[in-house]
C-alpha cells in the first residue's frame, strides 16, 4: 500500500464521516464541524487524484492545486460566517438548536389546504 492510497482513503473516510455528521446531527456547531470535514475529505481527495495523473507521466498541473488552495480558504472563509451567524443565533436566543417551525394562522390553513 503506497502513501498515495492511504491519503485517498483518509479522505474517503473523511467524506464518509461529514456525510454522517450532517445527516445524523440536528446541532448546528455539530453539522458545522461535519460540513468541514466533508470538505477537507474532498480536499484531500482531489489532492491525491492530481498527484497520481502527475506520477503517471501526465504533467504535473498546478492549476488543480490552486483550486484547492483557493477552495480551503473560501472553506475557512464560509466557517467562520456559519460560526458567527450561530454565535448570533446563540446570543439572542438562549439556545444553541435552532426552533422548531410553528404552523398558525394562515400557513395553517395553506396546510390543510382550505
Amino acid at each position: 500500500m503506497n502513501p498515495l492510497m492511504v491519503a485517498g482513503l483518509w479522505g474517503a473516510a473523511a467524506i464518509g464521516l461529514g456525510l454522517y455528521g450532517m445527516i445524523v446531527s440536528p446541532q448546528p456547531l455539530r453539522r458545522i464541524l461535519a460540513f468541514d470535514l466533508l470538505g477537507s475529505g474532498v480536499f484531500l481527495l482531489l489532492g491525491v487524484v492530481a498527484r497520481r495523473g502527475a506520477a503517471a507521466g501526465f504533467g504535473g498541473d498546478p492549476v488543480g492545486h490552486a483550486l484547492i488552495i483557493t477552495g480551503v480558504v473560501v472553506a475557512f472563509a464560509a466557517t467562520a460566517v456559519t460560526s458567527a451567524l450561530w454565535l448570533r443565533l446563540f446570543q439572542e436566543t438562549g439556545s444553541a438548536t435552532l426552533p422548531d417551525a410553528e404552523v398558525t394562522g394562515a400557513d395553517a390553513e395553506a396546510v390543510d389546504g382550505r
